[in-house]
C-alpha cells in the first residue's frame, strides 16, 4: 500500500518531529518561511511513502494529513 501526505505550511512550526519519525525519509524542512516566520516541513514526492501515519500522529500542530492508495 502506498501513501501520500499533505502538510499545511501555515500550521507547521518546523519542530521536525515528523522528519525524525518518518521511516522512509519522505519529509524535509524547506528553506521557505510561512506567515508566522517558521521554516516548514514538506513531502518528498520522489520517496515512497507507506502511509503509516506516524508523521501525523507525532505532529503537535495537526498540520499533516495522510492519504493511502
Amino acid at each position: 500500500m502506498k501513501g501520500q501526505i499533505t502538510i499545511d505550511p501555515e500550521r507547521c512550526k518546523g519542530c521536525m518531529l515528523c522528519i525524525e519519525f518518518c521511516p522512509k525519509d519522505a519529509i524535509f524542512l524547506t528553506d521557505k518561511l510561512n506567515m508566522k516566520g517558521y521554516f516548514y516541513a514538506d513531502f518528498r514526492a520522489d520517496k515512497e511513502c507507506t502511509g503509516c501515519a506516524t508523521c501525523a500522529v507525532m505532529c503537535p500542530d495537526v498540520a499533516i494529513e495522510v492519504y493511502k492508495s
